[in-house]
């Protein structure tokens, strides 16, 4: 993995979460002061109505050590799930996390991270009392954020909300009659029906153009619009940024308003779109979806809300198969893949190992079923660094 994706090996998420909107965010930071405090904690919390998820960030300041254990006190009803890059037990509210086979080792000075994903209910405070092999990291005090934190793996440099250096970097501001034209033209990929695109003069993320699709029900109603921008040497991970507003909820039935051409798959497309009401991944050669549909997999991605701008994100790794997707600065569970088949989640999306390799996007609406929506896309920007919200 390189870029986005983060550089140890990841654990896939395994708990069900309901399908939640982000509510809070808080990072707690426990200080060193002085050599015997052992360590310091990030803490940063994201949570929403009954559950939430933490990455754990531990800097060592003592001798070095072959084999680590931190542990912590939940004063609230939390509950862990699962956990990644460590393997975490609760008894009550005392958590321990132990490190794994490859990441034991932890000079002095350096640093480790983990996440977990759990569960509250009436009260979920940050820990404050954690220790490293049993020496306590110091303090008891918090320290609030100067800005949001994300859920981006801390190994990679911020994204950038300034598109300039991509491949791909359009507000469609040039856009000058109410035809896509210049960098973008409309295609209908398989069959062309009654589903529509243009230039929209009227809504707009920034500035005061966009493009508007309006799609129809039914596969032959294909309608996009695709970069006339070669996208083969984009990576070695790929990073997509668009700002998306729709009209409809995702429907039951399977649609796709993103496509990528895969020279992986001889030219078939990596789809991003929905089904059962959620966003979803979709691989046309052999219809592998991200995540499964089943009820817990489903469950773990997030609908694509309604009536207002949302900033979808994604990093596509195309020397092996890893994915993430983030709908604002929400890293999506359930659209994560890191190598490690997990049940419910990339399962079926691992059985293929090929790294995919697009070389086109496009824009717009099919359907495989019931489902018309209109739908408007803006400061879209496509290169092979992060780029922000």
């Amino acid at each position: 993995m390189r870029a986005l994706l983060a550089r140890l090996p990841r654990r896939p998420w395994t708990a069900v979460l309901t399908a939640a909107v982000l509510s809070a965010s808080a990072l707690t930071v426990l200080p060193a002061n002085g050599a015997e405090t052992g360590c310091r904690v990030d803490y940063t919390v994201n949570k929403w109505a009954d559950g939430y998820t933490a990455q754990i960030k531990v800097t060592h300041l003592g001798p070095a050590l072959d084999g680590w254990r931190l542990s912590w006190t939940y004063t609230g009803d939390q509950q862990v799930t699962s956990a990644w890059n460590a393997t975490v037990t609760q008894t009550g509210g005392s958590v321990v996390a132990a490190s794994t086979s490859w990441n034991g080792v932890l000079p002095t000075g350096g640093a480790v991270e983990f996440g977990l994903q759990g569960t509250w209910r009436s009260a979920d405070p940050a820990p404050s009392d954690f220790a490293l092999n049993g020496v306590p990291c110091g303090g008891d005090g918090t320290t609030p954020p100067t800005t949001p934190p994300t859920t981006e793996p801390p190994t990679t440099p911020p994204p950038d909300p300034d598109c300039g250096s991509a491949v791909i970097c359009s507000d469609f501001e040039d856009q000058t009659g109410p035809a896509p034209s210049g960098d973008w033209r409309f295609t209908a990929p398989d069959c062309q029906g009654t589903g529509t695109a243009a230039v929209d003069t009227a809504v707009a993320h920034s500035g005061s153009r966009s493009l508007r699709v309006d799609g129809r029900a039914g596969y032959c109603n294909h309608a996009f619009v695709a970069a006339t921008a070669d996208l083969s040497s984009v990576g070695p991970v790929m990073h997509v940024r668009m700002w998306v507003r729709h009209t409809t909820a995702l429907p039951s039935a399977h649609v796709t308003f993103v496509s990528l051409p895969d020279t992986s798959q001889s030219g078939r497309s990596l789809r991003v779109g929905g089904q059962n009401g959620a966003l979803q991944w979709n691989r046309e050669s052999d219809d592998a979806t991200l995540p499964e549909q089943s009820p817990a997999g489903v469950a773990q991605s997030r609908p694509l809300p309604t009536g207002s701008w949302q900033c979808l994100r994604f990093a596509i790794d195309t020397t092996a198969p890893g994915l993430d997707t983030w709908l604002g600065d929400e890293l999506i569970p359930g659209l994560h893949a890191d190598g490690v088949p997990t049940q419910d989640i990339d399962r079926q999306w691992l059985a293929r190992t090929t790294p995919p390799r697009p070389t086109a996007l496009r824009l717009g609406w099919e359907s495989y079923g019931t489902g018309d929506d209109t739908l408007w896309f803006d400061d879209v920007a496509v290169g092979s660094a992060p780029i922000g919200c």
